[in-house]
């Protein structure tokens, strides 16, 4: 059984296309929003147009992917969201950035519009009237509850983010969260970009991720175009990739530990967190490693010295991070503030689809390089890390195990490295009008969704990035109630989630 089959469709939209993708009747959408809700099928992006909406799934079981898409003839859709709450915050961005209505909605509130945008919807030029109230929090009913405002201004260079806690006492009844403040426009500044602009902004969706949305950006423009970058460039990748995910849940690890007061451990990883970066300057030329990975290949080699770098850098991780670990195995009070503290439940890492360190540590056993097996995953050899018990602990061990596993995959792929070309040339123009491409990429915090369709002229026509935040914000909501007010920063950062990333 195909993922599309019982899905009425009213026709395949493109005949240029590396997966399934279907225009589908009201009842079409219906259907596909009910093999949502079975749990038969995963969300894995949810964006629009000025006259339609598009929803890319996961057949979790066959990891085969497939793309809805609804023509808003009225500009209207039905709602996603009042039947699949993960589809939420993508249905009111949807909303926010294109004037169309979702019917039978539970929540049109506005998500990237801080009441600032007027009457207008910036990707559509549709003017229509907006609810101008001031934003309504979702209230809590009960004896002695109070509410405890945090943000969006924070302590210290992070970005900014509404947390809006119902208490009783220090125990948290309910927390909810409203972000959009670094909305920035890039979808806006995608359309009618050029390849080379558009893998700029792509990079900086989110700074801490740049080499997984490059990559990501890259691989999307490749299906469309159906091209292969060469092998040596597929390396090169792939050994950016894991530098990133190695610097970022170093640098996770300690300041997990620094919100639990244990300032040792933050302090010597932030030291390797530093190597990391030290090594990929030396490498690639950028600490982020930015505009390196672009469509076609790569932009640069590794440096001369880049290979005796890197395998220092390991030598030195595998020589200092057991000690490390083993400190925090054997910290009681440590333990104390990690262990059972922020549990995020298994069916909901399930039905929110919850990727990376969030969704494995509480059972959902999926990583894109895996299931989508992507060059040069497919020719690696890799462990996936799962555990069960979904709290803060079990976050942290991901994260270890996920260090070991990254420096494992380096030494692989240094040993792999070889002569070969570094790019694949585009070309200048397409004969067979509109392409589109998509791909799924591993970044530190979980998977990527890039979709594009480009013209002729290789211009972007369209472009939706989806960060996997998408998905743990809202867990990290349910993750916390029950706990006390005072164990919200210790549970915040081991999510870790990216504001950047959602505030497109």
């Amino acid at each position: 059984m195909g993922i599309l089959d019982g899905i009425p469709h009213v026709s395949a939209a493109l005949s240029h296309r590396p997966w399934p993708r279907a225009v589908v009747t009201e009842a079409g959408w219906q259907a596909a929003i009910d093999r949502l809700v079975e749990g038969g099928l995963t969300l894995l992006g949810f964006w629009g147009e000025p006259t339609a909406v598009h929803m890319a799934m996961l057949d979790a079981g066959s990891a085969e992917i497939a793309v809805v898409s609804y023509e808003c003839t009225a500009g209207t859709f039905p709602s996603v969201a009042s039947r699949h709450p993960p589809a939420l915050r993508l249905e009111r961005t949807i909303h926010d950035l294109f004037g169309l209505a979702p019917t039978l909605a539970d929540d049109l509130r506005p998500w990237l519009d801080h009441y600032a945008w007027g009457k207008s919807y910036p990707l559509s030029g549709r003017n229509t009237s907006r609810d101008a109230r001031p934003y309504q929090y979702l209230p809590a009913e009960g004896e002695a509850l109070h509410q405890v405002a945090v943000g969006p201004v924070h302590a210290g260079t992070i970005e900014p983010g509404h947390f809006r806690f119902t208490a009783n006492g220090e125990h948290v009844v309910r927390l909810e969260q409203w972000l959009g403040y670094t909305h920035k426009g890039i979808e806006s500044l995608m359309q009618g970009a050029s390849l080379e602009a558009a893998a700029k902004l792509a990079n900086r969706t989110s700074g801490d991720s740049a080499v997984a949305y490059a990559f990501g950006f890259a691989r999307a423009v490749e299906a469309a175009l159906q091209i292969e970058a060469p092998r040596r460039a597929t390396l090169l990748r792939a050994l950016m990739a894991e530098l990133e995910r190695l610097a970022n849940h170093l640098g996770d690890i300690g300041a997990i530990c620094n919100d639990a007061s244990f300032a040792l451990m933050h302090a010597q990883t932030g030291i390797l967190r530093e190597r990391c970066l030290r090594a990929a300057n030396v490498a690639f030329g950028h600490r982020l490693m930015m505009d390196v990975i672009v469509p076609g290949g790569v932009t640069r080699d590794i440096a001369a010295d880049g290979v005796s770098a890197l395998r220092a850098l390991l030598a030195e991780l595998q020589k200092v991070f057991p000690r490390l670990i083993e400190l925090y195995d054997n910290t009681a009070s440590l333990q104390d503030r990690t262990v059972t503290t922020g549990i995020v439940k298994a069916e909901y890492a399930r039905q929110f689809g919850a990727g990376g360190y969030v969704g494995r540590a509480s059972g959902r056993d999926f990583d894109a390089r895996r299931a989508t097996a992507y060059p040069p995953y497919h020719a690696l050899s890799f462990e996936v890390p799962v555990l069960q018990a979904g709290d803060v602990n079990a976050r942290v061990w991901i994260r270890i195990r996920e260090v070991e596993q990254s420096i494992v995959l380096i030494e692989q792929i240094l040993d792999q490295l070889g002569p070969g070309e570094l790019e694949t040339a585009l070309p200048a123009r397409i004969g067979h009008g509109a392409c589109e491409g998509m791909t799924l990429t591993e970044a530190f915090r979980g998977d990527v969704l890039v979709w594009l369709r480009l013209d002729g002229a290789l211009r972007v026509e369209r472009c939706h990035l989806r960060d996997a935040s998408w998905f743990q914000w809202p867990l990290l909501e349910t993750a916390i109630e029950g706990n006390i007010i005072a164990d919200f920063p210790l549970c915040n950062k081991s999510f870790n989630c990216s504001y950047s990333g959602v505030d497109l």
